[in-house]
């Protein structure tokens, strides 16, 4: 299946979309995609039937969000911790990566014609070699696209971003891009990877973070639903907006960045995607 499937959504389903689209829709929305495993129990089929089908339900769901008029998605689709589970179960996710992210260089010009921007945030060096290659070639193809920014959490943890966001900061202010008076909540979350979502929902039944965007959720609003991630429907997403709907807060001001903390964010962004473009060309 594509990245985006087409034609997913009935008449009367998009009459619905346009009707909660006359209200405020979220701007990031954030989704642990729970219970691909249980799905698999549940049907007697193997994990990695389960894993693929929550793939394809992650397929559907952006076709939705780019319905609605979400600029920002963000999965989390692989812990850090996820390495802990079986030989089988961490090779058959690894394969199923790779083929995506194959799936997603193969049909490029369907990617970018959509306007998708795919960004994956983790500790890439956790990867094996041809998967790190393929994720960078992703990213790099993709990066010019603004319709819809799909940030994919993969080899991540929360605890883990902020760490390295933590490192990113001392190591500019041990080479003297920035003072110590520079080091505040504003420049730790514009140094991290992923931005604050306004709404995150987790599927499955679990009421929990599972060490997830642990810094950016704050202020963000949180929908717990029951269904299992491959289940997961049009219904439940609106259900979800709706929520959001009815608790989101204030909008905040956006604040403005000294020239100091943007030039050592400019500069960050320029070695990430050096390290992209090398891990591309070490493979």
């Amino acid at each position: 299946m594509s990245w985006i499937k087409e034609n997913c959504v009935s008449f009367f389903q998009l009459f619905c979309i346009k009707v909660v689209k006359t209200g405020r829709i979220p701007q990031h929305i954030a989704f642990i995609m729970d219970g691909n495993r249980r799905y698999a129990k549940k049907h007697s089929v193997k994990s990695s039937a389960g894993h693929s089908r929550g793939f394809d339900k992650l397929s559907e769901t952006l076709k939705w969000c780019l319905d609605l008029g979400i600029p920002e998605v963000t999965v989390y689709a692989f812990s850090i911790e996820n390495f802990k589970r079986t030989e089988e179960e961490v090779n058959a996710l690894m394969d199923l990566a790779r083929d995506k992210f194959q799936r997603l260089l193969d049909d490029i010009d369907q990617i970018n014609e959509w306007g998708v921007r795919v960004h994956i945030a983790g500790r890439l060096s956790l990867l094996p070699d041809d998967l790190r290659a393929l994720v960078s070639r992703g990213m790099l193809a993709t990066q010019h696209n603004n319709k819809l920014r799909l940030n994919i959490a993969y080899a991540y943890t929360g605890r883990d971003e902020i760490s390295r966001a933590a490192s990113h900061i001392i190591d500019s202010v041990k080479n003297k891009e920035l003072n110590a008076d520079d080091i505040d909540d504003e420049l730790v979350s514009a140094t991290l990877e992923l931005g604050e979502p306004e709404l995150l929902v987790r599927t499955s039944g679990e009421v929990r973070l599972s060490d997830f965007m642990l810094w950016q959720v704050s202020n963000t609003v949180l929908y717990f639903s029951d269904v299992l991630w491959p289940e997961f429907t049009i219904w439940n997403l609106l259900a979800a907006i709706i929520h959001f709907q009815r608790h989101a807060p204030l909008l905040k001001e956006e604040g403005t960045i000294s020239d100091t903390k943007q030039t050592f964010l400019n500069k960050l962004e320029f070695r990430r995607i050096q390290e992209l473009e090398k891990y591309v060309t070490n493979c």
